[in-house]
């Protein structure tokens, strides 16, 4: 697989992004994505992304390493995809793994990656969440407790009140 992304498989949002467009305008315009943004500047919030091209840059600044964990894959694949950032303790755990690799798994598995780019404190932040699309997508459209392992707690789209 390409280490390129192209429109139909990029997704992004935040609850309020530069340019002012809001999550139903990017929405609109990148197909349906998920937010998790709580209070404060763009730093702070949490942005879900399927951008290969994103991710990679974001996880490259902080000098995180695409991995998979030893042990959870089987012959021809890589099993659960991890980002290895330096200092952490994986180790032991986490083995290296090529971008083309993980984007594969990352895509065969339908996932959407949740990071945050600075800290409340305006640090740079290595917080980051591999999440399912489809949880991605409720999330966008405000169910806000929408869980692939827990579908239980799902409350549908919620609205605010008035």
């Amino acid at each position: 697989m390409s280490e390129k992304s192209d429109s139909k498989n990029s997704r992004r949002t935040d609850t309020k992004v530069s340019g002012h467009k809001t999550k139903s305008q990017l929405a609109k315009s990148k197909g349906p994505v998920a937010a998790n943004a709580k209070g404060g500047n763009q730093g702070k919030r949490a942005v879900t992304t399927t951008d290969h091209e994103e991710i990679r840059r974001w996880a490259e600044e902080r000098g995180a390493q695409p991995s998979c964990v030893r042990r959870t894959g089987g012959k021809g694949d890589v099993g659960m995809i991890r980002l290895d950032f330096p200092g952490y303790r994986g180790g032991d755990t986490l083995e290296p793994i090529s971008w083309d690799d993980w984007f594969r798994k990352f895509d065969e598995s339908n996932l959407a990656l949740v990071y945050q780019e600075t800290t409340a404190r305006g640090q740079k932040s290595n917080f980051n969440k591999l999440i399912g699309r489809e949880t991605a997508d409720k999330r966008a459209h405000g169910d806000t407790k929408a869980s692939r392992r827990h579908p239980e707690r799902s409350t549908g789209t919620r609205k605010k009140a008035a």
